[in-house]
């Protein structure tokens, strides 16, 4: 089968021109896995950081979101049937979705939102299990309630924030402010149901203060912590939270003593990697995210469509998501020739 896979460890430099396309033995399903045909791709933030960090002597397949067809089960599997359209984001543990066919546990998929196309689909499940389990596991947020509370988003408009925004303002009655930095970014976050966009290039708490906004109760900082860290402390309320998802090299938690601010981390694949208890419960958020697509709460944060899923195109994502200029996700679709 077909498969885009990093194949060289970075050398005085990026190893970005080592996406290459490769033929691999086509997997077989046991116990509760799936195999799934690919039909389309989206590229996160992982995806760059696992290619970067390459030092292996084999070639690793990356890839952590896809849409797909199931054509063989495992002895175990109960949920899925071959036939069924699938969505899923995948084990960080195991071989990514850049190839034909991909094994996939059946407890971290669900079936794909039935009024999306592939590609639209594709650019949601690993932000939309990111952007769920940070709001009401790890930040507490009730559906339906905090009325009274306020949600800051630290970039907004990538893809685990896209989704977010959403979340928060349509299943919550939260406050939701966005940042984003340029114009187009910042029109995206305001069509995603934001109540306030403010300006993550200029102090947080100057651009709070600017929207009439004194402290805010939660925060999710989803990427340049380090950088915005004592402005998240000086803005968030006492026994405020704060949520992030990204790799700080260091970060002193004692500063938030004095408030009481809780720290919290999501990591979406700490279910996956560890066989939790409650593993199954990524596969009934992707069901219910997928029925609020089709019932018309949610939409794709699809940003661009880069075309086959092929190493030139994966490089030229990547390179993108590099930048950190990329707006929603960027998908790929099909396997050419």
């Amino acid at each position: 089968m077909k498969a885009i896979a990093i194949t060289r460890a970075a050398q005085n430099g990026s190893n970005l021109d080592f996406l290459t396309d490769i033929e691999l033995p086509q997997p077989t399903a046991s116990g509760h896995d799936l195999l799934v045909e690919v039909k389309a791709v989206s590229v996160n933030p992982v995806d760059t950081k696992v290619r970067a960090g390459f030092n292996a002597d084999a070639p690793r397949v990356l890839g952590w979101d896809a849409v797909g067809v199931v054509t063989a089960v495992g002895e175990a599997v109960t949920l899925f049937q071959p036939g069924d359209e699938v969505w899923y984001a995948g084990a960080l543990t195991r071989p990514g979705s850049n190839s034909e066919f991909q094994l996939v546990d059946e407890r971290i998929a669900a079936r794909k939102p039935k009024t999306l196309d592939n590609a639209a689909a594709a650019a949601l499940p690993l932000t939309a299990i990111t952007a769920w389990e940070l709001l009401f596991d790890r930040l507490g947020i009730k559906e339906g309630g905090n009325e009274n509370d306020v949600l800051l988003i630290v970039g907004a408009a990538g893809g685990v924030g896209s989704i977010m925004t959403q979340l928060a303002r349509k299943l919550t009655r939260l406050t939701v402010i966005g940042t984003a930095s340029r114009p187009t970014s910042q029109q995206w976050v305001k069509e995603l149901g934001a109540h306030y966009v403010i300006d993550h290039s200029k102090p947080l708490t100057e651009e709070l203060a600017r929207i009439g906004i004194k402290q805010v109760s939660h925060v999710a900082s989803l990427n340049n912590t380090e950088e915005h860290y004592q402005q998240l402390i000086n803005a968030l309320k006492p026994q405020g939270k704060l949520a992030l998802i990204d790799d700080p090299h260091s970060l002193d938690a004692l500063p938030l003593k004095v408030k009481s601010i809780s720290l919290h981390w999501e990591f979406m694949f700490t279910r996956s990697m560890f066989t939790t208890e409650d593993m199954i419960a990524q596969h009934q958020l992707l069901s219910r995210v997928a029925q609020l697509i089709d019932e018309g709460v949610l939409r794709t944060t699809l940003g661009e469509h880069f075309g086959a899923i092929n190493a030139a195109n994966l490089r030229k994502a990547h390179a993108l998501l590099e930048s950190q200029r990329a707006v929603g996700k960027i998908v790929l679709e099909g396997f050419a020739g």
